[in-house]
């Protein structure tokens, strides 16, 4: 505030408010169904009159109506209208300032009121967007009865509506929720009635990156038609140290105003080892008060070679990405900041360099955590499958694309805008016109090219497309929809060689968290080479069609890991590879999958929908990472199996040159990495087993550092028969949370490790189950692990019953 008021005393400025901005996330009430009215979700409460409907439930934002619905197994997840109503303190320090309410996203459809009055509505989820509340607020207060009736507050209601609307992106078949609620934040801002609506900064460098310039538009908001201002622009370098400034008198503010073209000497580039962020702060100040916008900057160069590599300034970068789902365990996409940061941190030390984020707009915060950790980004509209619809969807997908490049152009993380995503998969219209649909890309991507002439365009899996844009991405799926893993280099390198410019993006495959395998192949066996690995319509079933891993697997984190164990130490002998972006980095829900082992949970990602790490997420770690790491893999696999005295490989996950194992106390000597060497780089080791309890430990060391890691199991020699009953017992409690788990065992009460069925679990009494979370260990309805599963309960400091039915066997109770 200091800084701010000295500028506009510096130029003059007769009044000195800085803007501000207040997180509304307090004080909201909601209602998960449609209103006859507005003036329902308005009237003022009447003293003593218990009848008022409908109900109201008190909630704090970010929200959203499917939070827990949405991977519900007994049910469609909500689809419809709901509302959300709150009264602010409104008090606009500005003489003639606006005050603004601004979203920075809501789903899918939004209105808003001020009392009764609408004030403002738009179409789309995933951008942000301004309701300007200056002038019914006015109204509002102006009627002292009424003011006085709501006690000096205005009442504000948001109508949400994430209803099925064929015309309207994305598709309901896109393979993720189409959430509603306000499930970002929503801000109340303080403007002067002259103020900066948006900053595009943009940096270049000169070939050699000795030297670079920063082009300044501005962008005005003059509601009272201001005729005359003073602007300041500020360049800080990393260290927030000044680089540049400049002031200047303006005296219109109509359209785009390019103000300003600075050289930069050798300008600290930005890039994923150091993201060197630049902060760039223009003031307007006049007789309405000053204004400042922060906005941040990064030099880079990039380039995708022509049938090549990806250089970023100047170097060849191998991209080592992932995806990511604006999705939660119990809060759908409604994620705090702090929840954004620990999953983006998490992503950054599995050694991500690269994201796309799928499949529209994500959060600003979320910009802001790739800008500052050093983090590339692919970032895309959210033309989902579906086909192509009439003049208002498409007028939609124009929309969402100018708010997506202008909201985000500022972020030197960002290099490319996505264009669509499985635009050759029809469903939501009679017609699918491959010719219109290359009509309505390639207006798009003029679009995007006018928009932002420094960024590139892409999009993934519609090959009568690849010629339209920029970068292509094909659908190569090698050992999960289509073939096995070990074709991925040859097909990978065919699908290179038909664009000028490559970058695969989705590769992977599902896991059920927590199950394992001693032989994950053995499903496998019908697999046979394709040399193609594209996803086809029906491959995601269970059912029918071809055998496929994604089909007759096991779904085991065992197989995954050797899956992308294969992949990784590929991309090391691919010197022409771009690079690529693993599917995905969260499990998410979605609704087109009730049948996976979790219901309505895509379960590729390399965390649980939690943020709980899988085994495959130190894979990645042991070939990305930088710091030295150990993990052995399975940490949550309690008992292994097999014939007495047999080997058995125990896998050993490191970045580091060596590793020494330990059994039970015995060395079992010493390994060094060899990425080529698969599995797990080398450090494997086979170990005859028998029956009995094993502590195992690995220590790693690079140069002069030393990691190490170990795990418990308990080795099983006894085999079982059929599944004949389930045990029930609580095996944790804390902080009023307790845990329990089933097991299944055949007649003779051996576990059956290898069991998958279904199991359901319930509870009564005080007692309440932590379920719809879509987790391996949260969710009621879940195909068991190795012959087993757990979920959480809170005791209520009382006494409950839980129980547990696997179908055709008793059900099994447990007093609590």
């Amino acid at each position: 505030m200091r800084y701010l008021l000295a500028i506009a005393f510096i130029l003059g400025s007769q009044l000195s408010f800085a803007q501000q901005s207040i997180r509304l996330t307090e004080g909201w009430q909601f209602l998960k169904e449609d209103l006859g009215g507005i003036w329902e979700a308005v009237r003022p409460a009447k003293k003593g009159n218990p009848e008022t409907v409908p109900l109201w439930t008190p909630v704090t934002l970010p929200h959203s109506a499917n939070e827990r619905d949405a991977v519900d197994p007994d049910v469609n997840y909500y689809e419809g209208p709901m509302w959300y109503k709150t009264k602010l303190d409104v008090k606009n320090p500005y003489s003639h300032g606006r005050t603004l309410l601004h979203f920075e996203g809501a789903g899918q459809k939004s209105e808003v009121y001020v009392y009764t009055t609408k004030v403002g509505s738009h179409v789309g989820g995933y951008d942000e967007w301004t309701v300007d509340i200056t002038d019914a607020v006015n109204a509002f207060k102006n009627n002292d009865s009424l003011f006085k009736a709501f006690k000096s507050q205005v009442p504000i209601a948001v109508r949400c509506d994430n209803s099925r609307d064929l015309e309207m992106m994305p598709s309901d078949l896109s393979d993720f929720n189409l959430y509603g609620g306000l499930y970002r934040y929503v801000n109340l801002v303080y403007e002067p009635a002259l103020y900066i609506d948006k900053v595009f900064a943009a940096p270049k460098v000169n070939e050699d990156r000795a030297a670079g310039q920063l082009g300044i538009r501005l962008r005005f908001n003059n509601p009272e038609k201001i005729h005359s201002a003073n602007l300041s622009v500020t360049l800080k370098a990393p260290s927030g140290k000044i680089v540049k400034r400049l002031q200047k008198h303006l005296d219109h503010f109509d359209g785009d105003q390019a103000v300003a073209d600075l050289k930069i000497n050798s300008p600290q580039l930005w890039s994923p080892d150091k993201p060197e962020l630049y902060s760039l702060e223009a003031t307007i100040s006049s007789e309405a008060g000053s204004h400042t916008s922060v906005s941040p900057v990064g030099f880079r160069s990039f380039e995708f070679v022509k049938k090549g590599p990806f250089i970023l300034n100047g170097k060849r970068l191998l991209l080592k990405g992932t995806h990511r789902h604006e999705d939660y365990a119990g809060l759908g996409p409604a994620m705090t900041e702090e929840l954004m940061r620990k999953e983006m941190i998490l992503m950054k030390g599995m050694g991500v360099n690269f994201i796309r984020l799928a499949h529209y707009q994500q959060s600003r915060i979320i910009l802001n955590l790739c800008d500052s950790l050093g983090i590339l980004v692919w970032e895309e509209i959210p033309w989902c499958r579906g086909g192509l619809g009439g003049s208002v969807y498409q007028a939609q997908g124009k929309r969402m694309l100018t708010n997506m490049i202008e909201q985000h152009f500022n972020h030197p993380a960002v290099m490319i805008w996505g264009l669509g995503n499985e635009n050759d998969w029809p469903n939501d219209f009679p017609e699918f016109d491959k010719e219109k649909i290359r009509a309505y890309m390639k207006e798009l991507n003029v679009l995007a090219h006018s928009l932002d002439p420094s960024r590139k365009t892409a999009i993934r899996r519609c090959d009568f497309c690849k010629d339209i844009v920029d970068v292509y991405s094909p659908s190569i799926w090698a050992g999960w929809y289509r073939g096995i893993y070990t074709e991925y280099k040859d097909v990978t390198k065919s699908e290179f060689d038909k664009v000028d410019h490559f970058l695969h993006v989705e590769w992977g495959g599902d896991s059920h968290a927590r199950r394992h395998s001693e032989n994950p192949d053995n499903a496998l066996k019908d697999i046979k080479a394709t040399g193609t690995a594209d996803e086809r319509a029906g491959d995601a079933s269970l059912y029918g069609g071809a055998a496929r891993a994604s089909k007759d697997g096991d779904w085991s984190e065992t197989y995954i890991c050797n899956l992308f164990d294969w992949h990784l130490k590929e991309q090391e002998t691919m010197p022409w590879l771009t690079g690529t972006a693993q599917w995905v980095f969260k499990d998410f829900s979605t609704p087109v999958r009730p049948d996976n082992p979790v219901p309505y949970m895509n379960q590729k990602g390399v965390v649980e929908r939690d943020l709980t790490k899988k085994e495959s997420y130190y894979v990645f770690q042991s070939y990305w990472a930088t710091k030295p790491m150990a993990h052995i893999y399975g940490h949550t696999w309690p008992v292994r199996w097999g014939k007495e005295g047999e080997e058995k490989m125990i896998k050993v996950y490191s970045n580091c040159d060596e590793a020494e194992l330990f059994v039970n106390g015995k060395s079992y000597g010493s390994k060094k990495r060899n990425s080529q060497d698969f599995p797990a780089a080398g450090l494997r080791w086979n170990i005859p087993l028998h029956k009995g309890n094993y502590n195992v430990i690995v220590v790693a060391t690079k140069e002069n550092t030393a990691v190490r890691d170990t795990i418990q199991f308990k080795y099983q020699t006894e085999k079982w028969g059929k599944p004949a009953l389930v045990k029930l017992e609580k095996v944790a409690e804390e902080n009023g949370i307790a845990t329990i788990e089933a097991k299944l065992y055949d007649k003779n009460h051996v576990q059956c490790l290898d069991a998958t069925n279904w199991i359901r679990f319930g509870l009564t009494g005080d007692g309440t189950l932590i379920d719809d979370l879509g987790t391996s260990s949260g969710s009621r309805k879940v195909q068991l692990y190795n012959g087993r599963a757990i979920i959480k309960l809170k005791t209520n400091s009382g006494r409950s019953v839980a129980s547990a039915k696997v179908e055709t066997l008793p059900v099994a109770f447990l007093t609590l």
